[in-house]
């Protein structure tokens, strides 16, 4: 193994060390808000806890498409320019479940980050509940993907 891939290798376990220690988090705070359920009103606390999963969300968001993938698509020598194409590759060779799947969390991780306003948080829970079940299957393939790879 070059140093090249050495590198790349160090940088994937530091990302998944990272991501595993985030969504032990993040299962805590969807747990919570899991038991709030959806209402019409939150009170302080209530909407608080609603932030710190969305949050969350897009934080484990960015450390897996940005980083995770980025790294393992490098160690791969794939060069692909956009997302939906690396998503679609990514499937292919199963490092992910489901390209669509990956392209709806990436949206709603853009959603969260550029246009999240505290009352629209009833608009986002459902897909929040939703998809930070499908990126912890996601996440969880990908390592599936790595392990084979021995790569860890």
């Amino acid at each position: 193994m070059n140093e090249e891939n050495s590198k790349l290798i160090e940088q994937l376990k530091e990302n998944l060390n990272l991501l595993e220690q985030s969504i032990e988090s993040m299962k805590l705070s969807l747990n919570k808000c899991k038991s709030i359920g959806i209402k019409k009103n939150f009170n302080f606390e209530e909407s608080e806890s609603f932030d710190s999963l969305t949050s969350k969300f897009a934080r484990i968001s960015d450390l897996y498409l940005k980083k995770l993938l980025k790294t393992i698509m490098l160690l791969l020598h794939e060069n692909i320019d956009t997302f939906i194409d690396r998503a679609n590759f990514a499937e292919k060779i199963g490092l992910i479940l489901s390209a669509e799947r990956l392209i709806l969390i990436r949206d709603l991780r853009n959603r969260i980050a550029h246009e999240y306003l505290p009352e629209d948080i009833h608009e986002l829970i459902a897909e929040v509940f939703i998809h930070s079940e499908n990126l912890i299957n996601e996440i969880n393939q990908s390592k599936q993907f790595i392990e084979k790879r021995n790569w860890l």
